[in-house]
Order: structure tokens, then sequence, then C-alpha cells
């Protein structure tokens, strides 16, 4: 079948763990609001220690993310990623499904599932990350995925696949793909480790392969070394569309030399995980409809406001989305 979009990304598993206060991060020695890379055998160490406290699993990842939440719109949406022969392996399988109906993984044998143990504050939703990439970095061939991309109205990714090692040809591949077929490529950094640690890469690849990008503030401004009005104003000329995503103050869309400024929407913030890629999934479902710029952002703005009001990254809660759609007017 033809999807409306197809995603490449690192499928982590959350783990989603609610902390009164700070004072379980002083004793595991960890920084508060920071991604702390760690193997497999750390992460185990620090997962068996909160595990009391209550645990939330959701399939993750950046990229899973976007393309979940297009899928809960209603796009025809596809995901492929990597995962291990484990427990976690088959969560994120099963979750992938509840929301997208289907998915493209494929399982390495030999290493972990990737994940990913978010500690969130009660108190301001702000997350201490845990991430243990495992099997997710070694995808190192696109498999059943390349088949579906061709055909498909939306190629999306993310910085992270660009990273280095067997990960990065494969997201080139899936590119090389999309543009010999003419799919319009969605991008999202996703990170600003990603910018700072491939900043002339992330550069290229919008300027020279991406339709659709997506930063947020320190990564607009890593990027192109600028103060964010100048940064905004430097990436309208990078391509086709450019959405900036500035935390309590909205969003900006650029697009066709014009700049639509996105309200953001209020919310009681319980978890901030996976707010911006739930406004990218808004804001490419809005595209995928047909919609003017400022209502994909609208959109995506709104979705995001729903996904900081609950645990977990994707707003599950179709009634909801349902909701959204109509007070945006979208199908």
């Amino acid at each position: 079948m033809a999807y409306d979009a197809v995603g490449l990304g690192n499928a982590i598993m959350d783990a989603l763990v609610k902390l009164e206060d700070d004072a379980l991060l002083v004793d595991l020695g960890l920084t508060r609001g920071q991604m702390h890379p760690v193997d497999h055998a750390r992460w185990l160490e620090v997962f068996l220690k909160v595990r009391a406290l209550g645990i939330e699993f959701h399939s993750g990842g950046s990229c899973a993310n976007t393309v979940a939440t297009m899928g809960l719109c209603g796009a025809e949406v596809i995901y492929g990623g990597q995962v291990g022969a484990d427990e976690f392996g088959s969560r994120y399988a099963r979750s992938l499904e509840e929301a997208c109906g289907r998915h493209a993984l494929h399982i390495d044998l030999n290493l972990p599932t990737g994940k990913c143990l978010s500690l969130i504050s009660a108190k301001d939703g702000e997350r201490t990350m845990l991430t243990d990439l495992g099997a997710a970095i070694h995808l190192g061939k696109l498999g059943g995925l390349g088949d579906h991309i061709p055909s498909a109205r939306l190629f999306h990714t993310t910085g992270y696949k660009f990273l280095g090692g067997a990960m990065r040809e494969t997201a080139f591949s899936a590119i090389a793909i999309a543009e010999a077929n003419n799919v319009p490529i969605s991008f999202d950094v996703a990170d600003p480790f990603v910018a700072r640690t491939i900043r002339a890469d992330v550069e290229a690849l919008i300027k020279d392969h991406v339709n659709i990008a997506f930063l947020n503030r320190e990564e607009a401004e890593i990027v192109t070394g600028k103060p964010i009005e100048a940064a905004i104003e430097e990436l309208a000329g990078w391509t086709d569309t450019v959405i900036v995503k500035l935390g309590s103050q909205g969003s900006v869309v650029l697009q066709g030399g014009e700049r639509y400024n996105i309200a953001v929407y209020p919310a009681k913030v319980a978890d901030t995980t996976g707010a911006g890629d739930t406004y990218a999934g808004g804001f490419l479902y809005g595209w995928l409809r047909g919609l003017p710029p400022a209502k994909c952002g609208e959109l995506g703005s709104r979705l995001a406001a729903l996904t900081v009001g609950q645990m977990g990254a994707v707003v599950r809660d179709r009634n909801h989305i349902a909701a959204v759609k109509v007070q945006v007017g979208v199908a």
C-alpha cells in the first residue's frame, strides 16, 4: 500500500518515572534536566532502583513519536527502526502498533533494545534522562522500509540518524530513495547535542536535501551561530519550510518569504517528554491534509499542549485528538 508518511528513526523504549523531589537524582549523581548517555548495565542499575516508584512504558524516539502522532491523527504511516530480541523490544512493537497499526522494525538478535529512563519532576515536569541506545543505532539496512518510500507522500527522519556509523549510511540511503522518487523530506534536528556535534552536516542536510525542517531555539542558534531573531531570518532562506519551536513563546513557521507566529496553548505541565515531536507530527499531518502554514502550526501547537498535560510523549486519546482537529478545522 502507499503510505502518507514513512519514518526512519532510533527505536527507543521510554520508561517514565515521576519523582516527588530531587533527592534521588542527587543520590544517583545525575544532573537535573540533562540527558545522560549510559551503557546497558548502568541503565539497568538505575532502573531497578526506581522500579518500585511505578513505571509507564511507551514506544519512543523522536521520529517514532512524530510518526505515531500523524498516525493517531488519521494518516496512513509506517515507521522503521531496530530493536533487540527482548521484552523491551516486544513492548516497543506492541506500543507502536497501538498508535500506527503497523511497523517495519528490524530485530537484532545480539544487542538489547535501546531505552530511555526519564525521571520526571512532579513539580515542573522537567526530565532527567538516562539513555542506552542499544540496538537502535546499529541499523545497517533499510530492509522492507525502503520499499515503501518511493510511493509515500512524505519521508521523515531526525538528526540522531546522522551522528555516525551504520545508521548514518542507512539514513542517507533512505534520503536518496526519497529524492529519486520526488518524495518530500521532513527533518527534525531533534536535539541540541546533534546540532553541536554535526553542525555542518545539519546545515548541509537542510539546504541540500530537506523540504521541511524543524528546530528548537537552541538548535537554531547553534546551527546558524546567531541569536534567535537573526537565526530565524537566516533559516528562512535554507529550504522551503522551516519551523522554529520556541517553547513557552510558541513557534515560528517560515515559508515562501512569509513568517507565521504560532501561539502556545495553555496546559498544566505534567511531563514535557516529546512535546516538540508531537508538534512536528501535528504540523506534518496538517501539511498532508493541505492546510495553510499557520493552521499546520496551530494543529501542532494544540497537540503539543495536550502532550505536556499527560505522562508520555504521544497523545493516545483519539477523542482528544478529534476535538483538536475540529478546533483547527481539519478532517
